[in-house]
């Protein structure tokens, strides 16, 4: 039988992919974004899994309100990559630094 510690395990497995793609690849921005989709999946990953052992229904609850901003992080994130694109030609992560002042 599949218990709490399984999909701890499978959270965690997740947050360290997700952590791990951001330090290790910093040139490609959508590679970045990807990453922090999966800290976030594990994120709910652990909500769900609680929520379901304590038998209580806050957890998920909460875990919607975590997909929800997600998916509204993905999407502005991506048209601010689609517009950037368009005016410099690359959405190499090291040319923002240059807009700062």
């Amino acid at each position: 039988m599949i218990g709490l510690g399984h999909y701890l395990v499978v959270g965690a497995i997740l947050f360290v992919m997700g952590v791990l793609g951001i330090f290790l690849n910093r040139k490609n921005i959508i590679i970045i974004l990807m990453a922090i989709e999966l800290i976030l999946l594990s994120v709910n990953i652990n909500l769900v899994a609680f929520s379901a052992y304590l038998g209580d229904i806050v957890g998920q609850v909460f875990a919607m309100f975590v997909l929800t901003v997600a998916a509204g992080e993905a999407a502005i994130g991506l048209a601010i990559l689609v517009i950037y694109f368009r005016g410099r030609g690359t959405i190499a992560v090291d040319d923002p630094s240059r807009m700062k002042g």
